[in-house]
């Protein structure tokens, strides 16, 4: 489908992070760092789970799923940005714009969705523990995904259908690092009512369900964990769920800063930097959340890279030394 522009535009201008060249190979060498942390991470993630059969459960299934979406989520954004800092130019074609908004908003979009459904799947753990097999069957968690797809890959369709029916003056400067929906359609000469109207309502229906899912989900699980009496069983109820919780809140946090602070004055390159931390650093710091506060992972990962071989034996070794 081609644009309906009244003046051809045929590329953008992703103004980025407009630091003078100096800075230039530091923020290259940054964002390089935070991106392959954030991919082999996400992989270790997934190789672990998938590799150990005490992991093929519906909670794992989840945060594999979880972690390929973030592999996904920032490679969407970041790879090009690289390739314009490398190449000294910021440039990107109007079909490149559009498809990198096109997968952005899919896969921030499955983001949400995924943290929701995980938010239930630890409600069902905690407060219906006896009957969480029979309710988070393979079934429902396959299709529970699924669902999330097709609504993120919709809501994706729409919006982007919506922006190409705008007509776009000759100032073609995106003051992001990405084609960001919002800064796309600002730079649109024709009547951007309806947009503005679909970004609303998307944010309310599509954002605010599942941001009310999360926390219903949470206000039973406290309610649950309130009510058991023993202060080990307290603390085994909560570790089940604080890495996830952890994830939420960082999600959230960072990703609500962000577009509530947009009301406000500030500068484009404020936004910027502060959109960086729920695309960019959020998905970087995921695996080491659960990586770091789950033992079962830490017992996947150590089993993928051959150290718990290594380790069983010298653990033998000291304990039948005299």
């Amino acid at each position: 489908m081609q644009p309906n522009n009244d003046t051809w535009i045929s590329e953008f201008f992703l103004l980025g992070f407009s630091e003078g060249p100096d800075r230039q190979p530091l923020v290259f060498g940054l964002f390089l760092s935070m991106y392959l942390i954030t991919v082999f991470g996400n992989l270790l993630i997934i190789l672990a789970i998938s590799s150990d059969s005490h992991l093929h459960t519906p909670m794992y299934f989840f945060l594999a799923n979880l972690s390929f979406v973030d592999i996904c989520f920032t490679s969407t954004t970041v790879p090009k940005m690289l390739l314009n800092i490398q190449t000294q130019s910021k440039v990107i074609t109007y079909a490149g714009c559009i498809t990198q908004m096109y997968f952005f908003i899919i896969f921030s979009g499955l983001d949400i969705y995924l943290l929701a459904v995980m938010a239930y799947d630890r409600f069902v753990a905690i407060c219906h523990p006896l009957h969480y097999m029979v309710i988070m069957n393979p079934r429902l968690c396959g299709l529970l995904v699924l669902v999330s797809w097709i609504i993120s890959v919709l809501h994706s369709f729409l919006q982007t259908s919506m922006v190409l029916q705008l007509s776009f003056c000759t100032e073609v400067e995106i003051p992001h690092f990405f084609c960001e929906l919002n800064h796309m359609i600002q730079l649109a000469c024709s009547d951007i009512f309806l947009n503005n109207m679909m970004i609303y309502f998307a944010a309310v229906l599509l954002g605010g369900f599942p941001l009310a899912g999360v926390l219903y989900s949470y206000s039973k699980i406290v309610s649950c964990i309130y009510r058991i009496s023993s202060a080990q069983g307290k603390h085994k109820a909560f570790s089940t769920c604080a890495s996830h919780l952890s994830v939420v809140s960082l999600f959230y946090c960072t990703a609500l800063g962000v577009y509530l602070s947009s009301a406000a004055p500030q500068s484009s390159y404020t936004s910027a930097v502060a959109s960086v931390m729920y695309t960019v650093v959020t998905p970087m710091l995921n695996p080491f959340i659960y990586s770091l506060r789950n033992r079962n992972i830490k017992r996947a990962l150590m089993k993928l890279s051959g150290l718990e071989a290594i380790k069983r034996p010298v653990v033998l070794l000291l304990n039948n030394f005299p």
